[in-house]
């Protein structure tokens, strides 16, 4: 008989949700490079999820039992997750923040043909589910016309950071049916620190110096975003398909409209809220149409 996802899960990736909503927000508070905003939110996120594995018994164990396939698919997940940051935070200074987030938002689209690429059913519902949250999305962020070579390269970073996020998504369902959530992150989280490292090192980003208010806003994305964000959406990749995690993260782009509306004065347009319905219909549709098991714990498909 076919069953949904737990509730329990459904309800923590809705909590991710609103914590990776306030990234874009902390981003702007944090007079840093983004790239070494996109480090040091891993580097600083490691002590805890380290921690975590050493002081408990049965995680330290996981650990050091790790597979060869469950070690290489955790690099590539970290891999994947340093590009998608790599691309789609620069792609915000060349392009307008409307098309570098309505692109970025096609995530779902690209994690439903991954998961159909891997010989994975996507139904009917799917597709329109998609459809629907993906119009809500375009709603919310508008659309810009403007060409120019330098807007158009920072659209293909944004649209590469889709692509990215999906895929980092897709190898994460895969190593979390057999790997802890907490030896899992530890290790993605790891190789991506290392890999961000390495393009702050070629770019040379500035990696320290910086005022009080970033460091707190660096903390913030650490605490909000990486350890409750992401580190809950790695947790409930076990039980939910990545193509419904991917449609929900659109609620993303609502949570960064009201978080600026809150804090910086910035109303939302006129469209948020038939965007957030849209949203919300699209996300439902997916939903009701991956109810069986299998297709709930098989992978599919940025965070930002």
């Amino acid at each position: 008989m076919p069953r949904r996802a737990p509730i329990v899960d459904l309800v923590l990736l809705g909590v991710a949700v609103g914590a990776v909503s306030s990234s874009a927000p902390l981003i702007r508070g944090a007079a840093a490079p983004a790239m070494a905003i996109a480090l040091w939110r891993n580097v600083l996120a490691l002590p805890v999820t380290g921690a975590w594995v050493a002081l408990r018994p049965a995680e330290r164990a996981g650990w050091r039992q790790r597979s060869i396939d469950e070690r290489r698919l955790s690099r590539r997940s970290g891999l994947l997750l340093a590009a998608h940051f790599a691309t789609w935070i620069p792609s915000l200074s060349y392009t307008s923040v409307a098309s570098s987030v309505a692109l970025v938002a096609t995530q779902p689209v690209w994690a439903a043909l991954i998961a159909r690429r891997r010989g994975e059913h996507v139904g009917r519902g799917t597709v329109a589910g998609i459809a629907v949250a993906f119009a809500g999305a375009l709603a919310l962020t508008g659309v810009d016309l403007t060409i120019s070579a330098r807007a158009l390269f920072g659209d293909l970073l944004a649209l590469a950071g889709g692509v990215l996020a999906a895929a980092y998504v897709t190898v994460g369902a895969q190593v979390r049916q057999t790997l802890s959530t907490a030896a899992y992150t530890l290790s993605c989280y790891g190789t991506a620190a290392v890999a961000l490292l390495a393009v702050c090192v070629v770019a040379r980003q500035d990696l320290w110096g910086y005022d009080g208010a970033t460091w707190l806003a660096i903390a913030g994305l650490v605490a909000g975003p990486q350890l409750l964000g992401h580190t809950l959406v790695n947790r409930v990749l076990r039980t939910i398909s990545p193509t419904i995690v991917s449609v929900a993260i659109l609620f993303e782009i609502l949570g960064a409209a009201v978080l600026a509306w809150l804090f910086f004065d910035e109303v939302p347009p006129a469209a948020a809220w038939p965007a957030a319905a849209l949203i919300a219909t699209g996300v439902v549709l997916v939903v009701r149409d991956n109810r069986r098991p299998a297709e709930l714990v098989e992978p599919s498909g940025v965070v930002t």
